[in-house]
């Protein structure tokens, strides 16, 4: 039986959402999970062929669509953008930052205009995206800002330094913007939702000067996994932060207790860990897209997976336990409670 989550704490209904990074991968699953909670979903990414795809899943999914194509490195558009969603909606209610650039190789490979241009989509793109989205929450005193980041915003791997530099950005500017708008009274929300690896098309798209094949470091998850923690996110953003899979949590918790060992491990796994070999010889390098979308002007629709279904987890039990941790307090106090009183009975009875 399909769970009809309009009705739920989740509902969505009547609110406006608008995801960046819409036209694949995690904010194309975050899309239709908001469009099947009854939102109206703005879909912002370069890529037409997958704006226009996932457009028809919100509009399947039983959400309304906007498309908007922009680049999230320039802040005019974006602004421009947010515009566009409150002339159709009228107001935004749910910002997801999540667009995002990448280049696979290892830093003195990369030039200084590809990690300029990595920063400003990883990076600016979420500021820029930010400062849109609050030029319209902040008049109302509503909204919530989630902001997509990874466990790579705590802790970096090798051949990702640009995206990693990016991530940990994030990570300090929406600290800082949390402090501020706790200090004004506001009542606007920001959070931010720590990833896994996740199976999407970004190993298809990255620009790789690597040897093989692009991959996620196992476990994998798949994005629907990711979408599902966006939107409790969107609903609770009181929360200062949420991390996703039991893998994000272990590297978190050993980055800060051992950093210096889990710098040495990843020297020693980090590159293999990170490609795929099965089909190395035969990889001739992706489209990639760090300077055009991947799936225009003559491209295709890449979707929200990636091609690792085979491996990737559909369900976290750790996700579980991290959406559900006000009821496991409430329940493991009310266990606690009992057994309080049973003990209690118990020492009575013995002084009988």
């Amino acid at each position: 039986m399909v769970r009809d989550f309009r009705r739920g704490p989740l509902s969505q209904h009547g609110k406006v959402v608008v995801v960046t990074g819409a036209s694949g991968g995690v904010g194309r699953a975050t899309a239709r999970a908001f469009a099947a909670r009854g939102a109206s979903v703005a879909l912002l990414a370069r890529g037409r062929e997958g704006l226009a795809a996932a457009a028809d899943e919100v509009q399947r999914a039983g959400g309304e669509a906007l498309v908007v194509t922009v680049d999230m490195a320039d802040a005019k558009a974006v602004d421009d953008a947010a515009q566009q969603v409150v002339d159709a909606f009228g107001h935004i209610d749910v910002w997801v930052n999540n667009a995002f650039a990448g280049v696979f190789a290892p830093f003195t490979e990369i030039t200084p205009d590809e990690f300029r241009r990595v920063t400003e989509v990883t990076y600016l793109g979420y500021v820029f995206g930010t400062r849109a989205a609050l030029h319209h929450m902040l008049p109302r005193d509503r909204g919530t800002v989630v902001q997509v980041g990874s466990a790579l915003a705590y802790r970096g791997v090798p051949l990702q330094s640009a995206y990693c530099g990016a991530k940990h950005a994030i990570q300090g500017f929406n600290e800082s913007l949390r402090c501020e708008l706790l200090h004004s009274g506001s009542g606007v929300r920001t959070t931010m939702v720590q990833l896994p690896a996740v199976n999407t098309p970004q190993f298809e798209w990255v620009l790789n000067r690597m040897p093989g094949r692009a991959r996620p470091v196992a476990p994998v998850f798949q994005p629907e996994v990711a979408a599902r923690a966006i939107v409790h996110a969107a609903s609770h953003g009181r929360r200062r932060e949420y991390w996703v899979g039991g893998p994000t949590v272990a590297t978190l918790i050993a980055n800060a207790v051992a950093p210096g060992v889990l710098d040495r491990y990843l020297a020693r796994t980090g590159f293999d860990s990170q490609q795929d070999q099965r089909d190395a010889g035969e990889y001739g390098g992706g489209p990639g897209n760090l300077w055009a979308p991947a799936d225009g002007p003559h491209g295709r629709d890449f979707g929200a997976h990636g091609r690792f279904d085979d491996e990737a987890a559909s369900g976290s039990p750790q996700d579980w336990v991290s959406r559900n941790r006000g009821r496991m307090g409430a329940g493991l106090a009310v266990a606690g409670g009992l057994g309080a009183v049973a003990a209690g009975l118990r020492r009575g009875a013995g002084r009988r």
